[in-house]
């Protein structure tokens, strides 16, 4: 991992001394938007702009096997904006460079900007740009510039900017679930989607049976929360799903024993792992998960946690295999 300091590479870790053990995520810094914010409930903040809806102007950068990433390609299939809105993705291997797109590693290459790096795509945007460089990123090939890096935004673009050219109205942040969706996604992501990164990054015991703990006790949460409906706000699938199931679909694979998250595999949990096999099994979403490039990029990329650098062989994982989810009151995706 690594960051730009005034637009110079700098081969850094997160630092987790000057936290005492903690790893603290940084916020993401380019928040412009595509449409109208306000048809998700956001405002603007600082000098972000607005930039219109319009086909092919855009293009998507990610990693296949990152999870923010990963929500805002499963957003992208559902709404269908495969034509609209390219796609590229980068090695699963990050080293001293951070993320590239070498394609003898696996990534896609750049056909847009044909850049070695993704830092470059950041320096691109602002020569002097000072923080993490991250994935996804929405790029606007007209500017040539980075929209947004902000993955739970554009998962809001991508719910409605486009749906008049698309004609796609299916909404997964419907207005009057809102408040629960908005509830559960904190809980979710404070101590599920980022607690795996605070427990597994954590430099001190103390800090992560600290953050381990915290993280089970939520997985339990919406263990039961599942065995009383069949989606986390209720009958109707929404964005949280797709945000949890993110962190659930890696989980077994790479953060139980990676990320020292063993107290239970997913498996384990009954509701958990029907649900997670119930979205996997969603149409269209089966293509957005890529295993190997999942294992590869922890097990290889992370250093200090896996020195030796060996992908383990396992586990062997079957999401197709039959799910109990019908026993519970479901619609599918509201419609505006």
């Amino acid at each position: 991992m690594g960051l730009l300091v005034n637009g110079e590479w700098v081969d850094q870790w997160y630092d987790t001394k000057k936290h005492g053990g903690e790893f603290v995520r940084e916020s993401a810094q380019l928040r412009d938007w595509v449409g109208d914010p306000a048809d998700s409930g956001s405002v603007l903040e600082g000098d972000a702009q607005r930039y219109p809806a319009e086909s092919d102007r855009y293009h998507l950068y990610i990693s296949l096997a990152c999870p923010w990433a990963h929500r805002v390609l499963i957003m992208r299939q559902l709404k269908g904006l495969e034509p609209l809105i390219g796609v590229s993705h980068v090695s699963p291997l990050m080293l001293d460079k951070g993320w590239t797109y070498y394609q003898d590693e696996g990534s896609s290459g750049d056909p847009i900007n044909h850049v070695e790096f993704h830092h470059q795509l950041y320096t691109m945007t602002d020569a002097q740009y000072t923080g993490r460089v991250t994935v996804p990123v929405l790029w606007d090939k007209q500017r040539s510039a980075i929209v947004n890096n902000e993955s739970a935004e554009l998962l809001r673009i991508f719910n409605h900017a486009f749906d008049e050219l698309t004609g796609n109205t299916l909404d997964f942040y419907p207005f009057d679930l809102r408040d629960v969706i908005d509830e559960v996604n904190a809980d979710v992501y404070d101590h599920i989607n980022n607690g795996v990164y605070k427990s597994g990054f954590a430099t001190e015991q103390k800090v992560y049976e600290k953050h381990v703990t915290a993280l089970f006790d939520a997985l339990e949460r919406m263990e039961k929360r599942l065995g009383e409906q069949r989606y986390l706000a209720g009958e109707w699938l929404t964005e949280a799903d797709i945000r949890l199931f993110s962190t659930l679909v890696r989980f077994d694979a790479v953060y139980y024993g990676h990320f020292k998250c063993n107290f239970k595999r997913i498996e384990d949990y009954p509701n958990l792992s029907n649900y997670v096999r119930e979205l996997y099994q969603w149409p269209g979403i089966a293509d957005t998960v890529n295993l190997d490039h999942i294992k590869r990029h922890y097990y290889y990329s992370h250093d200090t946690i896996n020195p030796t650098r060996i992908v383990p062989a396992g586990p062997a994982l079957d999401f197709q295999r039959p799910h109990d989810r019908e026993r519970l009151p479901g619609q599918g995706v509201r419609r505006r």
